[in-house]
């Protein structure tokens, strides 16, 4: 027979085990379908998002996931006009993409003279890195059904729909949500797969404070 020692013990390990799966249930929980980090590695999106931004995604309502696998399921939530969302890539293997939403499904967008027109009217932009270019030009489009127009802050150093078309809703996982850490640091540092690069961007920011950007810490979208 077991002693009274032996029965404490047991219930004192399935305790712990069960603890320990709640932690780990709230985690993919949390990561799978509430937020995300991410870090902005390019110029596209200044001067809303600059390079080596780092921010908490929401997926709350977008888009839910099985963390570390590619397996996805959309929410309930649709995207508005001009709201800034991040989305897969249309290129495989590549990170996932920030950019501006501009067109909605059914919409008829064109550009003339870098002046984006929606529906025959003509969008105020206040968000532009710089003033539209007046040698841009974009023959009316229809946006199909299910389907985004998307384009970066930063127009002339942008790849967005423009020149790949248009982004699939299924393909949108989320929206930032808070900026919680921005630092000064070569473009390249926050490119796919560059480990060395990036601890050595951290452990220069901590040796030289100045580096982070701290009036953008906590900017919320």
């Amino acid at each position: 027979m077991k002693t009274e020692a032996q029965v404490h013990l047991r219930h004192r390990i399935l305790s712990e085990v069960l603890s320990w799966a709640w932690v780990a249930a709230a985690f993919l929980l949390i990561h799978g379908t509430l937020v995300q980090a991410r870090v902005i590695p390019s110029g596209s999106m200044e001067r809303t998002l600059l390079v080596g931004d780092h921010l908490l995604m929401s997926r709350f309502g977008y888009d839910a996931g099985v963390p570390f696998t590619g397996w996805h399921v959309r929410l309930w939530r649709e995207p508005h006009r001009q709201q800034v969302v991040i989305f897969r890539a249309p290129l495989p293997g590549t990170p996932d993409y920030v950019k501006r939403v501009i067109g909605l499904p059914g919409d008829t967008l064109e550009i003339r003279r870098g002046v984006v027109w929606v529906n025959g009217q003509p969008l105020a932009e206040r968000y532009l890195n710089e003033p539209p270019n007046p040698r841009e030009n974009l023959a009316a489009v229809k946006v199909p059904p299910e389907s985004y127009f998307v384009m970066g802050d930063n127009r002339e150093n942008s790849y967005d729909s423009r020149f790949w078309g248009f982004v699939p809703r299924s393909a949108i996982v989320g929206t930032p949500l808070v900026i919680y850490m921005s630092l000064q640091a070569p473009e390249g540092a926050w490119d796919a797969g560059q480990i060395h690069e990036r601890l050595y961007a951290y452990l220069n920011a901590v040796a030289h404070p100045r580096l982070v950007r701290w009036k953008r810490l906590f900017t919320t979208f």
